[in-house]
């Protein structure tokens, strides 16, 4: 870090933190907090609805899942645009037709306070911990390659995000998003091609995604039908469809992004927007990582990228035999340079060397080889060591390879997309909080000041929890898994919920309660039994079929249940 990579980071992050603050100061009343006032055109809502789910943690951890996994994860975006025109469908416009500040208060209206209840308590408890995990993510992994404090790290990025959000609620979370959009797809742009300048002269960009292919990193879609591979075509059709439906739909992090719509329309065209430009910018992301994977086939790469355990090593009696480890990564790092640069030259040719590739495929497997020996050497060193480096890799990238300036630049674009994030969670737990459970049980009516306040007082609560939950949070197998895999334990009950309501009008609250409460009972002991207990790679079921299970589970339960309880008349009629 350079004095100028300094001035790019607090500049672009004081900017944002000013200018949300400037911009959106002086909310009259709670719906001008929480909804905007309802001005937010459509561009704005499909950015900020983008801006919302492009946390650090996809910045940070899908390269690195990409460089050691390939191009497979994209999949996992499969089924979000046409979760996209679902929702505009049928979710906008009831939600509009209600006026709702959160999308909970039309449970009560279709079923009754418990079951809406039910579900804000549902979207807390998952929202809370993903809204901790973005502050954690960026600040342990920048503590950990910059020295930084972790636990300042993370009362930095909470506090930077509490004062905005503070100070304007949702019209400040939309202003904040377009400029940190900005900020993150400049950035991301400028390094994919910068990466492509640091490749070898004579070579194409057909000869680095040659190079790609070779080492199974360009498999885009599997067809399997194996329920333990994690992403398939099929997983991400199905259960990454219901994610996203129940993620875009009922998450009121998302739902109140497109509530300040100006009207129905401007919220749909901002979905659809999100529809059209969030795969490819995945697949973008993805690729990313893939040209690191490449740039590093002709330059030294660490036999661990973590930091934390090359510390952990040279205070260890494994010192020297990791670093035989490392001689032996060298000499094979040089192997490779040689190969690779064979390859291209016969590609240039006109001619993909069979042989070739099959030297490159044994070179990638002894390398894969020298990481587990070093990842087991790490553990007996101390067991307690995160050895899974996939969140390491692209900025181990950044920090040694980027010039002057643009590491101030990717850093800001870090803590701009963790900031942006961190606000809209903060605001969506503050208005739940506040509308579906604290207004709804008081007990004496109180005036609009006041409930400008509560909600004001529970954005502050919930930018304390998150931070404090940030602080003794633990790393996990890769960020970005953990996030989809705490919204996959919650989501489908949710979004059963919902689809209960709009679309079986026979279903009464009783029968989706017991339904609810069922659902998400059993997908703790699916996800305990079938993939929490396995190491990672041996897990039975792909964790994006919780998603699938659970709202499938809730629907067909809460048909069961009401064909044996007492029918009542429903208060309003389902959509």
């Amino acid at each position: 870090m350079q004095l100028f990579d300094w001035i790019i980071l607090l500049t672009t992050l004081l900017f944002i933190v000013i200018y949300g603050v400037w911009k959106t100061k002086g909310s009259k009343n709670v719906e001008d907090f929480i909804l905007g006032n309802n001005e937010t055109p459509w561009h704005v809502v499909g950015l900020s609805v983008m801006a919302t789910q492009a946390s650090a943690i996809t910045f940070l951890s899908t390269p690195g899942q990409a460089y050691h996994d390939g191009m497979g994860f994209v999949q996992f975006y499969f089924g979000l645009p046409i979760a996209m025109v679902l929702i505009c469908a049928t979710f906008i416009p009831i939600y509009h037709k209600y006026k709702v500040y959160t999308a909970y208060e039309y449970l009560e209206k279709r079923f009754d306070l418990k079951t809406r209840s039910l579900a804000a308590v549902l979207f807390l408890v998952q929202r809370g911990l993903g809204t901790g995990l973005t502050i954690y993510a960026p600040a342990i992994i920048l503590s950990a390659i910059l020295g930084w404090n972790l636990t300042y790290m993370n009362i930095f990025i909470g506090i930077s995000v509490i004062i905005y959000t503070f100070s304007g609620g949702t019209k400040a979370v939309n202003v904040t998003q377009k400029q940190q959009m900005f900020v993150i797809m400049s950035g991301m742009f400028i390094t994919f091609f910068l990466i492509l300048h640091y490749l070898p002269n004579d070579m194409t960009f057909s000869s680095a995604l040659h190079i790609a292919g070779a080492n199974d990193k360009m498999n885009i879609v599997d067809f399997s039908f194996d329920p333990e591979q994690k992403y398939t075509f099929w997983s991400g059709i199905t259960g990454g469809f219901f994610l996203a439906l129940a993620y875009f739909g009922t998450d009121q992090s998302q739902v109140g992004r497109y509530l300040s719509g100006k009207s129905v329309r401007e919220s749909q065209m901002g979905l659809i927007m999100n529809g059209l430009l969030k795969v490819p910018m995945q697949f973008f992301i993805l690729l990313t990582g893939v040209m690191v994977f490449v740039f590093f086939q002709f330059n030294p790469v660490p036999l661990n990228f973590n930091p934390n355990n090359k510390t952990v090593i040279e205070n260890s009696k494994y010192k020297k035999e990791y670093q035989a480890l490392e001689n032996k990564l060298n000499a094979l790092s040089e192997d490779k340079k040689v190969i690779n640069l064979l390859y291209i030259d016969q590609l240039n040719q006109d001619y993909d060397n069979p042989t070739l590739r099959k030297e490159l495929v044994a070179l990638s497997n002894k390398e894969k080889d020298l990481r587990d020996r070093a990842k087991d050497i790490i553990t007996k060193a101390d067991p307690d060591s995160e050895t899974n480096d996939k969140d390491y890799v692209f900025f181990h990238f950044v920090l040694n390879y980027l010039p002057k300036g643009l590491i101030g630049l990717l850093l800001a674009v870090i803590l701009s997309a963790a900031m942006s994030s961190t606000a809209s969670g903060l605001s969506a737990l503050a208005s739940t909080t506040a509308i579906d459970i604290y207004k709804r049980n008081l007990k004496t009516e109180k005036s609009e000041t006041h409930y400008l306040n509560a909600t004001k007082f529970f954005t502050l609560m919930w930018g304390v929890i998150a931070i404090l939950f940030a602080c003794i949070g633990t790393l996990f197998e890769n960020l970005i898994q953990l996030v989809n895999i705490i919204g996959s334990i919650f989501y489908g009950t949710v979004l059963g919920i919902f689809l209960v309501g709009f679309y079986i009008k026979k279903v009464q609250s009783q029968a989706v309660f017991y339904s609810a409460v069922i659902s998400q009972i059993t997908i703790f002991i699916i996800y305990y039994f079938a993939i929490f207990i396995y190491p990672s790679g041996e897990e039975k079921l792909g964790y994006l079929w919780l998603n699938f299970i659970g709202a499938l589970l809730t629907i067909i339960l809460s048909v069961l249940i009401q064909m044996v309880v007492p029918k009542k008349e429903i208060a309003v009629e389902g959509e």
